[in-house]
């Protein structure tokens, strides 16, 4: 090859040295990710472009950019309603997926929630994919199957190897190259269907304003930020949570309160059994319902502006109580 490659000024551009380094401009962040999603650059570029951006550490233009080239890739989808756009990437491991009974107990009381989120990357984590199957809810294959189940039951899971095959691809390189990358993070704003209300986890604390700050440039009307259980959008009870909470362009933050004294035991495995368990009543798991019921009630903090975090609690525990023991497979 004697030109230059047309991608090699974005790795260029970031791997410059200490005083030739900047970070990408929106458009440019676009441009470059739109590049990888349509497989215009070579294999070595791709992991030269993100190792590079995981010892800068990215910036909210640039997530804000990966993303709007991820929407631009997946084009435009049907007009399907959704209240609440719920990020599934990280998997469990040391505690149950409690958080899925928290989207459900949403659903079963009138909240259109759609999850989205990867099959698994990382040995050893159950995922939602798996773990709602196991609990009689099948991943939809395509939009008119979201629609569909959104209609009928308000939830729906998609997997991002149907939403965006080349991300997914990615994704799975991480075991590969051996550390997360930008895409770990911009995978949780993708926000496909255009929700007004976006919650997403954080592995680290200091991820969290860059989500923020990345939703606020998308014109992401609301979205709620927390470092999560194991890095899922799941309330760990025995600790206090710090939220990031984005409405209307403003960024506040509050902190959720710890409920349980005292660290859980880890489970052996992470399974979707103890969920249908604790949902039909057959055990009193006191962590599990803790978890469960203060997942939910963040989330409605969310959703209603003028809902309370008590008054929101109080309406999860509620909602807990009078659920359809046997909605669930």
């Amino acid at each position: 090859m004697t030109s230059e490659h047309p991608f090699a000024p974005y790795v260029r551009i970031l791997g410059k040295g200490k005083s030739g380094t900047r970070s990408l401009d929106f458009d440019e962040a676009r441009d470059a990710f739109g590049m990888i999603l349509r497989n215009e650059i070579e294999d070595l570029q791709l992991g030269a472009f993100l190792m590079l951006l995981r010892v800068k550490e990215e910036t909210p233009e640039e997530l804000a950019g990966f993303v709007q080239a991820c929407r631009d890739h997946i084009g435009e989808l049907p007009a399907i309603p959704v209240d609440l756009d719920w990020s599934s990437y990280a998997g469990k491991r040391n505690q149950h997926p409690w958080y899925l009974l928290s989207a459900l107990l949403l659903a079963d009381n009138g909240v259109r929630v759609f999850m989205h989120g990867t099959d698994g990357h990382t040995p050893g984590r159950a995922y939602a994919q798996a773990c709602l199957a196991e609990l009689g809810i099948d991943a939809a294959t395509n939009f008119a199957e979201v629609a569909e189940q959104l209609d009928r039951r308000r939830f729906a899971f998609m997997p991002l190897a149907g939403l965006c095959p080349p991300l997914h691809r990615i994704v799975q390189l991480k075991p590969v190259l051996g550390l997360r990358s930008p895409v770990n993070t911009l995978t949780r704003m993708l926000n496909p269907l255009r929700a007004s209300c976006s919650i997403q986890s954080v592995f680290h604390p200091n991820y969290a304003p860059l989500h923020s700050g990345a939703d606020r440039l998308l014109g992401q009307p609301a979205s709620l930020v927390f470092k999560g259980e194991a890095g899922e959008v799941e309330i760990k009870p025995h600790a206090r949570t710090e939220c990031l909470l984005l409405r209307d362009s403003e960024i506040s933050q509050f902190t959720w309160p710890r409920s349980l004294e005292g660290k859980p035991e880890p489970v052996n495995l992470a399974a979707a059994a103890a969920l249908r368990d604790c949902w039909r009543g057959d055990v009193d798991d006191h962590y599990g319902t803790l978890a469960v019921q203060h997942t939910a009630a963040v989330a409605l903090t969310l959703l209603d502006a003028g809902q309370n975090p008590d008054g929101a609690l109080a309406l999860a525990r509620d909602w807990w109580q009078q659920r359809d023991r046997d909605a669930l497979g």
